[in-house]
């Protein structure tokens, strides 16, 4: 059985292999639009799905839950969590702050994300998103929202040094549909969002979509609704003791993945950084100490 901690989606992917036929099904039904999905009565819930009443009663309980009111009250709680603002998060971690130094509790929590999200990373979705990144035939696009654009920088730059064809996408609501028009079949779009999710970038996402792009997604532990669209999704816990949500298992996942491409297209990038330190011997950007 998972941790107590965990999202009933992660106990849902955790606990997907034992699970029936009719039990996959619904788990399908409420990931579709989580966590909202699972908020309607048990009937509504199984006649979304197309599954029976006692279908969901034995689901919640195989995610060990009392039965279906305890199940909803755990997806209300998440769904507050998902919602809520950089003051009320702060609010709730000061009034339950366990003794020990900051340095301590927040590097414990953050140690607890990386395990428990590394640990719902699927080697497959992994090496098949690094294939897609190192395709050069593939042109390449990133895109950030508000606080994730960071993020989105910090790929771009390193993926504009391993590879041709690399765009930045601005999370400028007004200034995106210009890079659509260059978006082909088959290039790919790596997207940033996590709470609270922004409609401009499922916007860009349907669009890109649509344009037959395939998309890697960055998100949180709840999911955007972006990753009904996404080829492949990496979604990483972000709750620590701050006001702000944490970055660093996204960061983790993005440098391991940016180590993984550079093998795969290491003739290649060895020529490109080259060319690029002998650029900055030119230019004289940096000291050099000799």
């Amino acid at each position: 059985m998972s941790d107590h901690k965990d999202t009933i989606a992660d106990r849902l992917q955790a606990n997907f292999d034992t699970l029936t036929r009719a039990e996959r099904q619904l788990a399908h039904s409420i990931l579709e639009n989580y966590p909202v999905s699972g908020l309607g009565t048990i009937t509504i819930v199984a006649r979304k799905a197309d599954v029976s009443t006692p279908t969901v009663a034995r689901l919640v309980q195989k995610l060990g839950y009392k039965g279906f009111p305890d199940f909803q009250a755990a997806l209300r709680r998440e769904l507050e969590a998902k919602i809520s603002d950089p003051i009320a998060k702060r609010d709730i971690w000061a009034q339950k702050a366990p003794k020990g130094h900051i340095l301590n509790r927040f590097t414990d929590v953050v140690i607890g994300n990386i395990r428990q999200s590394l640990a719902q990373v699927e080697t497959a979705t992994f090496d098949d998103s690094c294939a897609l990144l190192a395709d050069m035939d593939r042109s390449l696009y990133v895109v950030g929202g508000r606080i994730t654009r960071a993020l989105a920088d910090y790929f771009f730059l390193h993926m504009q040094v391993i590879r041709t064809g690399v765009t930045h996408i601005q999370s400028i609501s007004n200034a995106w549909p210009h890079y659509l028009l260059d978006v082909k079949k088959g290039d790919v779009v790596v997207i940033f969002d996590v709470r609270r999710y922004e409609n401009s970038t499922l916007k860009l996402a349907e669009m890109a979509s649509e344009r037959g792009a395939k998309i890697i997604l960055f998100t949180d532990q709840w999911r955007s609704p972006v990753h009904k669209l996404a080829d492949h999704c990496f979604s990483s816990r972000i709750i620590v003791p701050s006001a702000w949500d944490s970055s660093v298992t996204t960061m983790l996942l993005l440098e391991t993945i940016i180590a993984a491409v550079q093998e795969i297209t290491w003739p290649e990038t060895r020529s490109r950084m080259e060319a690029l330190e002998d650029m900055f011997d030119r230019t004289r950007f940096f000291r050099k100490f000799t």
